[in-house]
């Protein structure tokens, strides 16, 4: 018995994300024979939840009269990478994201429309029916005859001794069975390696304690690692995809708060925040990109949101100051907010206090009373004044912290993803140690390097998933010309 239908392919694919699919169908719509790898039962892995992808000059925004400078775009990411980023990379990338949402579209997908996300551009496509609908109702490479195999593991590239790829040993998850697969060129698309622990604390300065993976489970470095005993060049490893204040729920899986108005309450709101000395340390209003937030967060060892009940009742009334992507939009009425908290308290969740007074609270949080009083009259004579003198944070966003009862809710630091470890060329082929392509092997989506420094860059919403597919379709393409160029050459 064997796993694959065939013991040949143009391309093998693993990873069946974002990128790994467009890559499958790209390669597929070029003729390719493709056969696509999944280790886990069910397939798109965290790429499921996506809400959108940047892109600039498309369609939709020229509809709207949306105008984005790519230029301007490449010169603000290279920036803020501090040029670690690949200005080439970017510059493909940026040329050819319209492309990305018309292909998609092309594929069946349907967009809401076209957004900003906190202080950004308006560059983020939201597609309906998140990244589930996309992946899975659209981007149907079967149809074109790309084979898929779920719960299959790549375990091994075969290479020629000049290092060009040969084959790929697959393993079935369930039987531990085994099979050779002869091909000329190899997409990795696992996702990165946010889901395992000790690569996490190998490769990047984050505690890990606080680090809570939002996201499919499945990142777990495993296209890396293959790459990298091939002789690939490990390259821009150390950076998470933070998004800011997250509530820790050992009884829950992490992805179900997304959607709770008490976690954007809590986490994503430019209002007080107090660290494990009772001390303001940040202007809040960092919550706007949300990747700063994390870095701020993990300036201090613990951080405590704390909320009165007259801003809940604002928050409810009139809406809240920053939501959390399209889980919790910005500016909506957080009607069920109340209920949630009070559900949480009830449960005696580990992460939210309540008392009817400041000095009750702090005693709650464990911290000292004295510091929390101060902090927090400090804050408010802030908040008297309309200005902020010790983080000059906008005055629209000072709000008392006067009407009981109080709240404390501890913050850990949500992360979607890794970005990077294998540094690629801008046809997304993975280079070896001296910085030459290893022949048929090609790396996307999150295992690529080259688009980001230390910090992802949410200012342009939707840059990852987005990179996802263009280097998904990028990959595609230049892996089937290499494979058709090598069918001509052995007949």
């Amino acid at each position: 018995m064997t796993l694959a239908k065939h013991d040949s392919y143009d391309i093998v694919v693993v990873g069946t994300g974002a990128a790994g699919t467009a890559a499958s169908l790209k390669a597929a719509q070029h003729g390719a024979s493709v056969l696509l790898l999944e280790k886990g039962r069910h397939t798109g892995g965290s790429s499921n939840y996506t809400e959108g992808l940047f892109a600039i000059d498309s369609y939709l925004q020229k509809a709207q009269n949306i105008n984005v400078s790519a230029t301007d775009v490449l010169k603000e990411e290279v920036d803020y990478s501090k040029y670690r980023a690949d200005s080439r990379i970017w510059r493909r990338y940026l040329d050819d994201s319209a492309n990305t949402v018309q292909w998609l579209k092309d594929q069946g997908v349907e967009y809401e429309g076209v957004q900003a996300m906190g202080a950004g551009e308006a560059t983020w496509h939201i597609y309906k029916g998140m990244g589930q609908a996309v992946l899975h109702d659209a981007l149907q490479a079967q149809k074109l005859g790309v084979e898929l195999l779920t719960s299959t593991t790549a375990t091994t590239l075969h290479q020629a001794t000049d290092g060009a790829i040969t084959g790929v040993t697959i393993q079935s998850a369930a039987t531990n069975e085994t099979q050779v697969i002869n091909t000329a060129a190899v997409i990795l698309a696992t996702g990165g390696y946010l889901n395992n622990p000790d690569m996490m604390k190998k490769l990047t300065h984050y505690d890990t304690h606080r680090l809570i993976p939002v996201s499919s489970g499945k990142g777990t470095g495993d296209g890396l690692r293959l790459a990298w005993q091939a002789g690939a060049q490990q390259y821009g490893t150390g950076m998470a995809m933070l998004f800011g204040g997250y509530l820790k729920d050992p009884s829950e899986p992490s992805f179900k708060y997304m959607a709770s108005q008490m976690e954007t309450a809590a986490g994503q709101q430019p209002l007080l925040w107090l660290n494990e000395h009772g001390e303001r340390f940040v202007d809040e209003a960092v919550v706007y990109n949300f990747s700063y937030a994390g870095n701020a967060l993990y300036t201090q060892n613990q951080v405590f949101s704390i909320l009165d009940q007259g801003v809940i009742n604002k928050m409810a009334q009139d809406g809240n100051f920053m939501g959390l992507g399209v889980y919790v939009r910005r500016g909506e009425k957080m009607t069920k907010l109340q209920a949630e908290i009070d559900a949480a308290v009830a449960a005696n969740k580990p992460f939210i206090f309540k008392a009817d007074t400041i000095e009750a609270l702090a005693t709650k949080m464990h911290l000292p009373v004295d510091q929390v009083t101060h902090s927090i009259q400090t804050y408010n004579q802030y908040c008297d004044n309309g200005q902020d003198d010790d983080f000059g944070k906008n005055p629209e966003y000072l709000v008392k912290v006067s009407q009981g009862p109080f709240y404390g809710f501890e913050l850990n630091v949500g992360a979607f993803c890794t970005m990077g470890g294998l540094k690629v060329t801008t046809n997304n082929e993975v280079l070896d140690t001296t910085g030459q392509p290893i022949t048929g092997l090609y790396a996307a989506g999150s295992d690529a390097a080259g688009l980001t420094g230390d910090t992802y860059g949410p200012n342009m919403p939707g840059t990852c998933v987005g990179y996802a597919f263009y280097s998904g379709r990028n990959s595609g393409r230049h892996a089937a010309q290499y494979t058709h160029q090598q069918s001509i050459v052995s007949h």
